[in-house]
């Protein structure tokens, strides 16, 4: 049965938005038409589902670890990535079933928060039932790391979580410049099929810059702490992304946090690497860090950005638009912007732009509703799902 829902606007992302326009959907929630109210009144519709706030297509998060969920509320916040990380490892380990029922309840959180597609960091097959009995898209990043063991066994492992995860689509990924020894990164790129997304985390830290500039600071402490000698790559005086960027794969690439990332950063890395996205997770950033991007520079035309959520490791609730309202509110990035970081770019990423990003006839995209003020301010974090 065919369904007709009407907003104070509709934004289709791909379009202009339309004031008091109207949505024509199929019972499984396509895109049958796109009316303006003139059209709509013109076709005398009868029953159109009127509702205030603004119609926008569901949200695609291009960074997720579903398998840190059961660490909510457990790590402290604003310590900085290492000792983030160093928490991380000393606190993840848990029952299966524990880990499983946290999940479970941080995909459905997910998909009430208005959800449609999401980018996830596994290092294991446990959150494949998850995802297979989810509503949502998920597309698996198989995550490897390993800068002072042998690098075959740890892309076998990893191979063969790839490929345990079909029919679900799933990719291996490297961790980070400071985990990924160029072995590794050799490997991973053997590993690569013509079809896969990558994805990194880049510059969380200013540790990490400085680690790999000058070999020396908390990267260097944590090194020492778990026995791990240092390489040629760290203190060549050059930042963490000119190594671990020209050892990627040409692949659709992910750049995540890019938290300190700079001017001269994204020049490089666009020159060098032409199928780029950009990552921001601002609230994971400041639970972290208490730092955020200088975003300003991410406003590039060259750049292409997605938005995630990170974990509940790192988050107080796994939602896009509370990462859109924390960047509007400390970084006043206009909504239309944040709408498309939040749409089509990370449906465009994940290659499911087809279905999912914007409001287009024969498109599935998920419709949210949301709360606007006048000058296009989100005044709630609050999603009303209507598909």
């Amino acid at each position: 049965m065919q369904r007709y829902l009407s907003a104070n606007r509709i934004y289709p992302v791909t379009s202009e938005p339309i004031d008091n326009g109207v949505l024509q959907i199929s019972e499984t929630g396509e895109i049958i038409s796109i009316l303006t109210a003139e059209e709509a009144a013109a076709q005398n519709i009868e029953n159109i589902e009127q509702y205030e706030g603004v119609l926008v297509p569901g949200f695609v998060n291009t960074h997720c670890h579903l398998e840190l969920s059961h660490l909510f509320n457990k790590i402290p916040e604003q310590t900085g990535l290492p000792a983030f990380v160093k928490a991380i490892v000393e606190q993840r380990a848990a029952a299966d079933e524990v880990v499983v029922a946290a999940m479970d309840a941080a995909d459905k959180q997910m998909f009430e928060n208005g959800i449609v597609a999401v980018g996830d960091i596994s290092n294991q097959l446990i959150s494949k039932d998850v995802k297979q009995h989810s509503p949502l898209h998920y597309h698996t990043f198989v995550e490897v790391f390993g800068f002072n063991h042998p690098s075959q066994p740890i892309i076998e492992e990893a191979v063969k979580i790839r490929d345990s995860y079909w029919p679900l689509k799933a990719s291996i990924v490297p961790h980070a410049p400071y985990s990924v020894a160029i072995e590794l990164f050799q490997y991973i790129e053997k590993s690569t099929r013509p079809q896969d997304v990558i994805s990194i985390h880049n510059q969380e830290t200013l540790a990490e810059n400085e680690f790999f500039e000058k070999g020396t600071g908390d990267f260097e402490a944590m090194y020492n702490r778990m026995g791990v000698p240092k390489s040629e790559a760290h203190g060549t005086g050059e930042n963490a992304i000119r190594y671990h960027l020209p050892q990627l794969p040409r692949n659709r690439t992910l750049l995540v946090h890019n938290t300190f990332t700079g001017k001269a950063d994204i020049d490089f890395a666009v020159a060098q690497h032409k199928d780029l996205y950009w990552c921001l997770c601002p609230n994971a950033n400041v639970y972290i860090e208490n730092n955020l991007p200088d975003v300003n520079l991410f406003f590039d035309p060259r750049v292409r950005v997605t938005l995630g959520t990170d974990s509940l490791a790192s988050n107080h609730q796994l939602s896009i638009l509370a990462e859109m309202q924390t960047l509007q509110q400390k970084k006043r990035v206009p909504f239309d912007k944040l709408l498309k970081w939040a749409t089509i770019n990370g449906a465009a990423f994940l290659g499911i732009a087809n279905q999912f990003g914007s409001f287009e006839v024969g498109k599935t995209p998920g419709i949210n509703l949301i709360e606007l003020g006048d000058a296009k301010i989100i005044k709630s974090k609050n999603v009303k799902r209507l598909i």
